[in-house]
């Protein structure tokens, strides 16, 4: 967790710092200010899980940084006074708590940012895989030859590959047929875990992969079946994604 601590007094910052490095040593502080103007420019370039956010800083109220900045981090309001309780709950925070800072309150309310935003990425990661999971892919493509009209089922489908402006459809029986799409208009439409962009030039279906050898630069060499006209390299950027993709753990 990253953290960003908004106290203008030295005692209560290292009392924080103490804290942290008590109860959770790897968390990291990003930075100590005091000021509102200081935390307004600095927010802008950087993002932290939690502030702790003294009321009264040097230059202002702190609930005037709402104001100044779009703050999505959990915020635990610091201050020695009861009365700003009320500020404090409309610009949401996660907790407020009375100086000098009691552990066990302390503990409490980064426990409680912790477990809001554990909840949040997961409730992100259900969101994702059920739009991904929902979303259609294409089964089949139609081709056009002289007055004939084909039909492709994607299961027959080998790679597809892009040639002088001209994309071309490669089946498991060795046909090739021309068809009037893009390689990158067909790549939306195809299922990632079935299909992966090898090249700039080839779409590949994970049945068309006959062996891989490693090749110079860390790249990997793909031998396709049917097999391609050109030598086929996987960049040493996307090895990592190709492997995973080779043993299924795509993000569908």
């Amino acid at each position: 967790m990253k953290i960003l601590i908004l106290e203008d007094e030295i005692p209560a910052q290292m009392q924080i710092k103490r804290l942290l490095a008590k109860r959770y040593p790897e968390y990291e502080v990003l930075a100590t200010l005091g000021s509102v103007v200081n935390a307004a420019a600095w927010l802008k370039e950087h993002e932290v899980d939690i502030i702790f956010m003294d009321v009264e800083l040097a230059d202002g109220i702190c609930f005037e940084l709402f104001n100044m900045v779009n703050i999505t981090s959990s915020v635990i309001i610091t201050t020695a006074y009861e009365s700003y309780a009320l500020e404090a709950f409309k610009v949401n925070s996660i907790d407020y708590l009375l100086k000098p800072l009691e552990e066990k309150a302390f503990v409490k309310a980064v426990d409680r940012c912790v477990k809001m935003k554990e909840n949040y990425i997961y409730s992100q990661d259900i969101v994702t895989k059920i739009i991904t999971s929902s979303k259609v892919y294409k089964q089949r493509f139609t081709v056009r030859l002289g007055t004939q009209i084909f039909v492709i089922n994607i299961t027959d489908v080998a790679y597809f590959y892009a040639e002088n402006k001209s994309t071309y459809i490669v089946t498991k029986d060795k046909k090739t047929l021309l068809t009037d799409l893009t390689l990158e208009g067909i790549e939306g439409q195809l299922n990632p875990e079935i299909f992966f962009k090898l090249s700039r030039s080839c779409i590949a279906s994970i049945s068309s992969i006959d062996h891989i050898t490693k090749h110079f630069n860390s790249r990997l060499k793909v031998q396709l079946n049917p097999s391609f006209k050109e030598e086929i390299f996987v960049s040493r950027a996307r090895v990592p994604d190709f492997m995973e993709w080779l043993e299924g753990n795509t993000s569908t």
